[in-house]
């Protein structure tokens, strides 16, 4: 059983930086992708970035060119650099693991089975 556990939320002002961290716990490695999912109050949970067994990411058009996902070299880690935070931005942020060899493809949340139990992240203007 895969358990995920994410940290480093909080709150910054709107133009601001975090970098969340998702550690991956026990059977890993039939993982296909890793990906970040974000969830505002009154609002469905919807990808935000993954990356695939082979490196290949993937990004939501509202946050491209400002967040940056990337993995660990174990690859049981999985990181998300956020930049040039805006209030939009406000949300849970989860971490998921898909073994969907179609993962790579899409950020569709059911390709991802595994989830953790989410990092607060809030700007402010």
């Amino acid at each position: 059983q895969v358990q995920l556990v994410e940290s480093g939320g909080g709150s910054v002002q709107s133009g601001g930086s975090l970098r969340l961290s998702c550690a991956a716990f026990g059977y890993t490695y039939s993982s296909r992708c890793m990906g970040w999912f974000r969830q505002a109050p009154g609002k469905e949970r919807e990808g935000v970035a993954s990356i695939d067994e082979n490196g290949r990411t993937m990004y939501a058009d509202s946050i491209k060119g400002r967040f940056t996902i990337s993995q660990g070299n174990a690859k049981n880690t999985l990181y998300l650099q956020m930049n040039s935070l805006e209030p939009g931005d406000t949300a849970m942020y989860y971490c998921a693991t898909s073994l969907n060899p179609l993962c790579g493809e899409s950020l569709a949340i059911w390709f991802f089975g595994h989830w953790g139990q989410g990092t607060q992240v809030t700007v402010s203007s």
